[in-house]
């Protein structure tokens, strides 16, 4: 018996969601994203925000955000971590940082500060150096300058607190610093903060085109090879690249920095990243570990889908379930690769197939495959994989077929009735793909286990293999005739 078509009642859906209480933000979510994808508002890179203490560095970023959000005081030491926060400059959007004050062979806290400053130049695309124009060039700026160098990071320099037209001539001493030309601006009254902010942003087109010339313009997806120390990564690139790429030892911890490769599989062109093995919490990791560690969650933040290696001839560790659990909260595609397997006793395979589906039950929507490294079993079933794992990242599903969906569903096993109470889904629509993320508006709080039950059943009925999925749940309360409307309260998952 043939199973009848989905009825499309969005529309009629949509204009009763309307007796309801909706916020702003529910309305453009629903006039935009639930009829079309719109455009995301695509960043090109982070801006590090550097220089020693107190020569205002956070009143420069204040004055590019355009608000008072980074705290600012007359004495230095004030910022000592890393804030990251979104900005727009000429309709290109970005992300500045904020770090605290840097010095040479700095004690106690004021290392610690330094430390986080160094890991934001790292993992930042471009930087800005503010220098204190009033004071000149100090031993601090120039051990700054040979950092920015160092790490091959394109800079601009700020010369802060030029209030007048004297003061500019201060500021033209600081081209001896080697970094070109010194914009004198003051962040206190704004003066050269548009010139500042057009070098800024040719610093991270310079970066960004670098990028593009690796990866992006050759048309290629991004892939992070993940996995605690030892399991193989580093083998895996070089058995794909068909070189020695990256340095492998029996050692653990080879690997120290994110170690890229371009590489033809099954006809197509990937960029492959191998990353330090991730040991434990990064905040209890210290020294190169610590940074190592940072540097491989940048590398999982540009990529889009990760390979997550696990060695089949070990049992099962924290850190697997930890470094997947990473990848799921990152929302990056994710296939699961089982190395070693030619070390496999045919006996213990049972055993690690039982181990799987039960510690390794959340993440079953994830492709598997098994594959050595060192031999190359079996990876000519990887690229398969990862289109596997791309496409349910990329996939949207149209608002009328969701709805459609959702309505048959409930239909068939409806919310269990709590305190006489029974919520409803009033409408459901794809506020974004990659991962795919849905918002589900509801006249009442939906338990986690029904939440549960509409993820598998969006992942059986639309294949979203190899990708984690979020569902948003927004309670609207029914507009009173008369009165105060009563107000819109919101729960997320």
């Amino acid at each position: 018996m043939e199973r009848e078509p989905l009825v499309d009642n969005t529309e009629a859906l949509r204009l009763a969601l309307d007796a309801y209480q909706l916020e702003e933000e529910d309305t453009r979510l629903l006039d935009g994203a639930a009829n079309k994808q719109a455009p995301a508002e695509r960043s090109i890179g982070s801006l590090a925000i550097v220089g020693r203490p107190n020569v205002g560095k956070s009143t420069l970023v204040n004055r590019v955000l355009g608000r008072r959000a980074a705290v600012v005081q007359d004495q230095p030491g004030v910022t000592r971590d890393r804030v990251s926060y979104p900005a727009e400059w000429a309709g290109r959007h970005f992300t500045v940082v904020d770090t605290g004050g840097w010095e040479i062979d700095a004690p106690g806290l004021a290392a610690r500060v330094a430390e986080q400053a160094e890991v934001a130049i790292d993992l930042a695309d471009a930087a800005v150096l503010v220098v204190d124009a009033s004071v000149g060039i100090t031993d601090t700026d120039e051990a700054l300058v040979r950092l920015l160098r160092r790490m091959g990071k394109p800079a601009v320099l700020a010369a802060n607190k030029v209030d007048g037209a004297r003061a500019e001539a201060d500021a033209t001493t600081l081209w001896s610093l080697g970094l070109g030309q010194p914009y004198a601006v003051s962040a206190l009254h704004g003066r050269g903060m548009g010139e500042l902010l057009d070098g800024a942003m040719a610093a991270l087109e310079q970066a960004q085109a670098a990028a593009a010339d690796l990866s992006d313009a050759l048309g290629t997806r991004r892939v992070a090879l993940l996995g605690r120390p030892n399991v193989g990564k580093s083998s895996l690139l070089n058995k794909l690249a068909g070189a020695e790429r990256a340095v492998v030892d029996a050692v653990a911890g080879t690997t120290r920095d994110p170690v890229d490769e371009l590489i033809e599989l099954a006809g197509r062109a990937w960029r492959f990243v191998d990353t330090a093995g991730i040991r434990r919490r990064i905040r209890r990791t210290a020294g190169a570990d610590f940074y190592a560690s940072l540097r491989t969650e940048a590398a999982l933040e540009r990529a889009e889908v990760a390979v997550v290696l696990i060695d089949s001839s070990e049992e099962l560790a924290e850190q697997d379930v930890r470094i997947l659990q990473m990848v799921s909260e990152a929302g990056r595609a994710l296939v699961i690769a089982f190395n070693k397997w030619d070390l496999m006793d045919p006996d213990r395979r049972v055993y690690l197939e039982r181990a799987v589906t039960a510690e390794l039950a959340p993440w079953d929507w994830a492709p598997r495959v098994n594959i050595s490294a060192l031999t190359g079993r079996r990876l000519d079933r990887l690229a398969g994989a990862l289109d596997t794992a791309l496409a349910g990242w990329d996939q949207r599903i149209p608002t009328g077929r969701l709805n459609a969906f959702f309505g048959e569903t409930v239909a068939a096993k409806p919310h269990p009735v709590r305190s006489g109470k029974q919520p409803r889904i009033l409408f459901v629509t794809q506020a974004s793909a990659r991962p795919p993320h849905f918002v589900v508006f509801a006249s009442g709080f939906i338990e986690a286990p029904y939440r549960r039950f509409l993820e598998r059943s969006l992942r059986e009925s639309f294949d979203f293999t190899g990708t984690p999925i979020h569902i948003s749940v927004r309670v609207r309360e029914k507009r009173k005739p008369g009165g105060r409307p009563p107000r819109a309260t919101a729960r997320s998952r």
